[in-house]
């Protein structure tokens, strides 16, 4: 897929249920697989401390991709991977545990903020967990007008502790 209009978009992948490494590789092939989608780079896998949620640590990553969908539209298209493999929605339960999360960070340059979509990703910048793995996939890369990489080490000398591991 290559089309005139492809924008560049960043997913964050995480899970700490279950086989959380195969379920982000598995989620990424989904995504990968998508039509008018086309998935340019792949974080390393990182374990971390759930954040303001219990539960066992999670695996994340970051993806960056190509896309003809509309925001809307990629967004349903992730709810539906994080359905078929098994994310439940407790109602009243925030930050639940889960099987899968999957998070559109950026569109583009979109600015947007619905009750149902916010991009950017309102939170991104203060989670070491989604800005170390964006700054391998966006080495060149700033939010707030500071490198992404100086605000993933900022996050780490705050206390977020965050381990990298493999390949996605």
């Amino acid at each position: 897929m290559s089309c005139a209009d492809d924008v560049v978009a960043f997913i964050a992948l995480g899970a700490n249920l279950g086989d959380g490494a195969a379920a982000l590789r598995t989620a990424a092939q989904a995504i990968d697989a998508l039509p008018l989608v086309r998935v340019v780079a792949r974080s390393s896998l990182y374990r971390t401390a759930p954040q303001q949620s219990s539960g066992p640590d999670y695996w994340n990553a970051v993806i960056k991709l190509h896309t003809a969908l509309s925001p809307d539209t990629l967004l349903d298209a992730l709810l539906h991977i994080e359905s078929t493999m098994g994310r439940e929605r407790p109602s009243g339960t925030v930050n639940a545990p889960r099987t899968l999360d999957l998070d559109l960070l950026m569109y583009g340059t979109l600015n947007r903020q619905t009750p149902r979509l916010t991009l950017p990703h309102p939170r991104m910048a203060q989670r070491a967990f989604v800005l170390a793995p964006l700054a391998e996939v966006w080495p060149e890369g700033a939010l707030e007008n500071v490198a992404v990489a100086e605000l993933a080490a900022r996050c780490i000398a705050e206390g977020q502790s965050i381990l990298r591991l493999g390949p996605l």
